[in-house]
């Protein structure tokens, strides 16, 4: 697994989902998804169980502990070579993820 995407979300289904269909477009494919779900009262796990074919997406939940210690709740459970931490209101265009690794091999 090339790269990890960690979402740390708080309360936020709509934008989580439109993160993940974000996602489903990338040209490079080689990444896996992991949501963590920082204590909500509004869950996002239908939305994630949703993309679940279409992509390599886990989904976990956690009490509330902030933004810092739930990106390095993810970050513990990445199986990539490299993290991207996206905020849930993230949306990426299709090329996002080619072009970092066009980057990374360039450099």
């Amino acid at each position: 697994m090339k790269y990890s995407l960690i979402i740390p979300v708080y309360n936020r289904p709509d934008e989580v989902d439109e993160l993940l269909e974000s996602l489903t477009t990338q040209t490079f494919t080689d990444f896996e998804v992991i949501v963590v779900e920082d204590g909500s009262a509004r869950p996002c796990r239908d939305v994630v169980e949703k993309y679940t074919g279409r992509m390599a997406v886990r989904y976990f939940m956690k009490p509330n502990s902030g933004p810092g210690q739930t990106r390095n709740y993810g970050a513990e459970r990445a199986e990539g070579e490299f993290l991207i931490v996206l905020d849930s209101d993230c949306i990426l265009p299709p090329g996002y993820l080619q072009a970092v690794e066009d980057e990374l091999q360039r450099e």
